[in-house]
This record gives C-alpha cells, sequence and structure tokens, in this order.
C-alpha cells in the first residue's frame, strides 16, 4: 500500500522510479484539486500491475488504496458497488458468504476495483464471461477539471469505454458498480490433466471450452524435443452441493518471502529441477478434485512477496496473445525462441481467449491463445530476447499486454494497439504515465537494467 512516504513500485520491480510526491485519498469528497496540481497525475492502487503502466516517474501518485468502503450490495440480483480501492479479496469476504463470487478474477485477489477495471483483467473463464469490464454497470470518474461524471453504457459512454483498459489515463475512478456471479457454495470440481506435447493441449482446450467455465494451463517450455512442451490443464466448474457451504473453512495464513533471492536463484537449471518436480508431484494423469475456491483461482496468493524469488533486479512479464489462425505456428516459433535462447520462465501459463468482446478501447483480451510468461532481468540480454519475441507475435497479428510490459518499443505498441489515437483524445489532460509517455514518446526511464 502506497503512503506519503512510500514510493510507489511495480510487482515486476523493474523499471524502479522516483514520484515527486503520493498523494494519499482517505475519502471520496476530499480529493485534492487535482487542476492545482502542478506535475502529471496517475492513480495507483496497490501496485499488482508488472511493469510501468501503475508508475508516473517524476509525476504525482494519487494513492486510492485507502478508498475501502462498500457503498450498497443487492444480495437478490448480486450487484454490488464499492470505493475504487477494494481489493477483489474484499469483494470476496463479503459476496462469498453471500452465494455470490466474482464474474471474473485474474490470478491474484490483491488487486483493487479501480485497478480492475484500469487493466480490463481476464481470467479463466475468459471464453465464457469475458472480461471484467464485460460485467461493470458504472463509477465515478473524477477530471482534472472537477468534473464528477457518472459513466456507463447510457452515460458518457465513450469514457465509459475509454476507461475500462485505460490505465488510469482518464481520470480518478471513485467507485464503481459491477454484476457478480452466483454460486451455490465456495468449492470447485476440478479436474488437473497432465500433457505431453502442445498438439496435446490445444486438444484438450477444444473439448474443455463447451463444458467447463474455467480453463488454465501451466506448462513446462523446456523440455527439447518434437512435443514442444508438457504440462498440466484444469479445468473446473463451480460445486452445485448447497451441503458443501458448511464444510468450507478460511485458508491457513499464507506462506511469505521474507528477502530477495540472489539474482543467480532462478537460472535455466532450477527452472529445470522446480518444472520436473512440479510435473512428476501429479502421479497420474487425471486428477478429480473438489477444492476451495482459493487454491484453484489464487496460488500464488499463498506466498506472499513472492516476487522476491526474482532478487533485487526484478522481471519481465511477457504476455501476448495470437489470433487462432495463427496460434499452432506462433506457439511453435515462440518456444523454439525460448528453447534455444535458455530463457527458463518460472511461471508458465497458456490459455484460450474466446469470442467475448470487452468493452474497453485498449482492451488487450481477444479471440485466440495466449501465453504469459516471467524473465528474470538479465539486463540488455534478456531485453533482445524478448525484442525477437516480438517480432514472432507481430508477424503472427498477435499483441502484448501493457499491464504486464515494461519495455515494448512505440513502434510494437502503435502496431498491436492502432486505436491508441482514438483513445488519446479523451486522455486527461492532467493525467500520465511511464508507460503512457514511453510508448507514444519514446522516453524511457533512466533507471538501468541492472538494480
Amino acid at each position: 500500500m502506497a503512503s506519503a512516504n512510500k514510493q510507489p513500485q511495480s510487482w515486476g520491480r523493474y523499471p524502479l522510479v522516483k514520484n515527486n510526491q503520493v498523494v494519499p485519498v482517505y475519502w471520496r469528497d476530499e480529493l485534492p484539486d487535482l487542476a492545482s496540481l502542478d506535475q502529471s497525475i496517475l492513480p495507483y492502487g496497490y501496485g499488482r500491475s508488472y511493469g510501468d503502466s501503475c508508475l508516473n516517474e517524476d509525476g504525482i501518485s494519487i494513492d486510492t488504496s485507502h478508498l475501502k468502503n462498500f457503498i450498497s450490495f443487492d444480495t437478490e440480483r448480486g450487484v454490488i458497488r464499492c470505493e475504487a480501492g477494494v481489493s477483489l479479496a474484499d469483494v470476496l469476504q463479503v459476496a462469498v458468504p453471500r452465494g455470490w463470487f466474482l464474474p471474473v478474477s485474474p490470478g491474484t485477489k490483491f488487486v483493487s476495483v479501480g485497478g480492475a477495471i484500469a487493466n480490463d483483467v481476464h481470467g479463466k473463464n475468459h471464453h465464457v464471461a469475458g472480461t471484467f469490464g464485460c460485467h461493470v454497470i458504472k463509477f465515478e470518474l473524477v477530471r482534472s477539471s472537477g468534473e464528477h461524471l457518472i459513466c456507463s453504457e447510457e452515460q458518457n459512454n465513450e469514457l465509459f469505454r475509454a476507461t475500462i483498459g485505460g490505465l488510469g489515463l482518464t481520470g480518478v475512478i471513485l467507485w464503481a458498480e459491477f454484476r457478480l456471479k452466483k454460486i451455490v457454495n465456495p468449492f470447485i470440481d476440478m479436474e488437473s490433466i497432465r500433457f505431453e506435447s502442445l498438439d496435446e493441449f490445444f486438444e484438450l482446450s477444444a473439448a474443455s471450452d463447451k463444458d467447463y467455465d474455467y480453463t488454465v494451463s501451466w506448462v513446462d517450455l523446456l523440455i527439447g524435443g518434437d512435443k514442444l512442451c508438457r504440462g498440466k490443464f484444469s479445468r473446473g466448474n463451480h460445486n452445485q452441493d448447497p451441503d458443501l457451504a458448511k464444510k468450507y473453512k478460511p485458508k491457513k495464513l499464507p506462506l511469505t518471502v521474507p528477502i530477495d533471492f540472489p539474482s543467480f536463484a532462478l537460472n535455466t537449471f532450477t527452472v529445470k529441477a522446480f518444472n520436473e518436480a512440479y510435473y512428476r508431484v501429479q502421479l497420474e494423469k487425471y486428477v478429480n478434485k473438489t477444492v476451495p475456491y482459493d487454491p484453484f483461482f489464487y496460488p500464488l496468493d499463498a506466498i506472499h512477496n513472492w516476487n522476491r524469488i526474482y532478487g533485487k533486479r526484478g522481471f519481465f512479464q511477457y504476455q501476448f496473445v495470437v489470433p487462432f489462425e495463427h496460434g499452432r505456428d506462433a506457439m511453435h516459433k515462440c518456444i523454439h525462441h525460448i528453447q534455444q535462447a535458455g530463457e527458463g520462465s518460472f511461471l508458465t501459463v497458456l490459455k484460450q481467449f474466446g469470442y467475448v468482446k470487452s468493452p474497453g478501447m485498449l482492451s488487450f483480451p481477444r479471440p485466440g491463445i495466449t501465453l504469459a510468461l516471467d524473465f528474470s532481468n538479465h539486463g540488455q540480454r534478456t531485453r533482445n530476447f524478448m525484442n525477437e519475441m516480438d517480432r514472432i507475435v507481430e508477424d503472427n497479428g498477435g499483441v502484448l499486454y501493457p499491464a504486464k510490459d515494461a519495455r515494448m518499443s512505440p513502434e510494437s505498441f502503435k502496431k498491436y494497439y492502432p486505436q491508441w489515437q482514438e483513445f488519446e483524445q479523451y486522455i486527461d489532460p492532467k493525467f500520465s504515465s511511464s508507460f503512457w509517455r514511453r510508448v507514444t514518446q519514446g522516453t524511457n526511464s533512466n533507471i538501468p537494467l541492472y538494480i
């Protein structure tokens, strides 16, 4: 949580930038006079974006993480209204005991509602539910002009679309109203399937999307050979037994990573060893379980500060999506490139997006195959490697995810998001970010690659 004495930081811990000022906001009716601030402005929640989209070097961050109040909850319709600093974990704590669940959730629940809107986050159910923005009804947006605007499909529609996926650049979201998903209990009927090739992943995805609300796979890309990868495919639905609700017990206190690991801790050899152990821990090809929602949706939330395993240099997240018609070819080329470069990814997620259209102008998800990877920051070597990945993605009609990016070029961004100029006219004139300046003006942080 940011404060006046703590500089905002992204989850990838790169780049490390300095703000001139962090302005905490504690009450909706005590927002500072934005027009009077003499540097560029950017809202900041919990810093769970991986790159620099949540950072504003030499500018002002408006810390909205203290806006933690719930405003209303219609438990019959499943419509909740809360302030922008409420976390998804807070929403779950209130909603699950009353028979409701998040309509869409990313891989961590420690993100703010405002951040979920600004990044139009997606989850394991994109093929049936789309993005978080698909379920937003309305929100209040404050512009530097002093205007307080209610944005929805019916009111200020263009600003509604620009703000969803708009990376915090259109103004400060004070509160939002969105629909929840009805559930019977807090459990998931899950099936985990070991697969041994990229082709088998595509077969499992095709066979699962119709009958399962949630699908995702962890993959090991370092096995080599014609099969290219192996992994574990997880699919699941909400359990429908009302008696099971009584058996739910909140999870134990999470573990924590207390120190930064040395920079050499994560390398090709340690990643290979982890992948081997994680793949083999499931002895049978098919495992069926009924599990609480936490380990199914948020396995990494069980380890606080897990980003410290990458050391002080931080890491790069790299997520892209390519259209279905180019999916196999692009994945083959990317996996070959990763193997040849010897760049091990500790957390690698492969999934199919569906056809539910995102409402935001700059929203990332679209029909196709998406791969999310992380790479330790080894300076220019890592950048050169990812530049080559960019070429494969671009040649196959794909795009990168802004919320996870810290280094794509202006040329790449403008190719990925040709609608950026349409979006730009809705940016508040006082608002900016390190990301936006980098991808539109070509300005980079002066922070070195090695921290």
